[in-house]
């Protein structure tokens, strides 16, 4: 297999994986458990910006790397809406809340914005990779 083959099937692992999170921030959210689905679909939006990042051959073992490279890369080249950058950053500022910190209450309000920001952040990057896929002019492997 090539490192082009390999690095498509990263991406598009990447990529069913952010939706499998996606899905489970769902059923959490039907479900009334608002921490863990701010987390999960946090999750979504963090593991589609790496299958993004794996078209550079990018990545990072740390949150903070990932969101800067992010946004080094894909926001302040104009790849991807700056908003972009903010669902990531604030998503996980939020998930980092649930998880961590005492009493923290999470509305069903904010956890439904977070889930909504995940499947919009989905989606752009879904069409920033079907963008890619047809240029026949940018190699990115």
């Amino acid at each position: 297999m090539s490192s082009v083959e390999r690095a498509i099937d990263l991406i598009q692992y990447r990529l069913e994986n952010s939706k499998e999170k996606l899905n489970s921030a769902r059923i959490l959210l039907e479900n009334n458990q608002l921490k863990d689905s701010l987390s999960r679909s946090y999750y979504a939006m963090f593991t589609a910006a790496r299958a993004l990042l794996a078209t550079k051959r990018l990545n990072s073992t740390k949150h903070a790397g990932v969101i800067s490279l992010f946004n080094q890369h894909f926001v302040k080249t104009g790849i991807v809406s700056k908003d972009l950058g903010q669902m990531l950053l604030k998503g996980k500022d939020l998930r980092q809340d649930g998880d961590y910190k005492d009493f923290v209450e999470v509305s069903t309000q904010e956890a439904k914005k977070q889930y909504k920001d995940a499947e919009e952040f989905i989606k752009q990057i879904e069409e920033v990779l079907r963008e890619e896929d047809n240029d026949d002019t940018t190699n990115r492997f």
